[in-house]
């Protein structure tokens, strides 16, 4: 991966996950992978949840948003982090 801004902010939220020992992975998006998934789907005491990782004044797509809702709307447990939230995945996987 390029050293770019939202690869910076994917690296922050995998420390924290893997510091937690929740299950993750990134989904494949190409083929028979479904466009607009979230960056990031796993699952931590029970609970699914999603990532989607944006750099600066970045926000979902269409497509990202429509899934993010789809899963919110299942109970799932979805958060867009960037740069000013990056830190607060740990907090934020502890209170679900």
């Amino acid at each position: 991966m390029a050293d770019t801004p939202e690869v910076k902010v994917k690296r922050k939220v995998v420390a924290q996950l893997k510091l937690l020992g929740a299950y993750f992975f990134y989904p494949v998006t190409g083929g028979y992978g479904g466009s607009g998934v979230p960056d990031i789907v796993g699952c931590y005491k029970g609970k699914f949840f999603a990532i989607e990782c944006k750099a600066g004044k970045n926000k979902p797509t269409a497509l990202q948003q429509k899934n993010i809702d789809s899963i919110a709307a299942q109970g799932g447990a979805v958060w867009v982090v960037n740069e000013d939230n990056m830190e607060g995945v740990t907090s934020w996987l502890t209170t679900l």
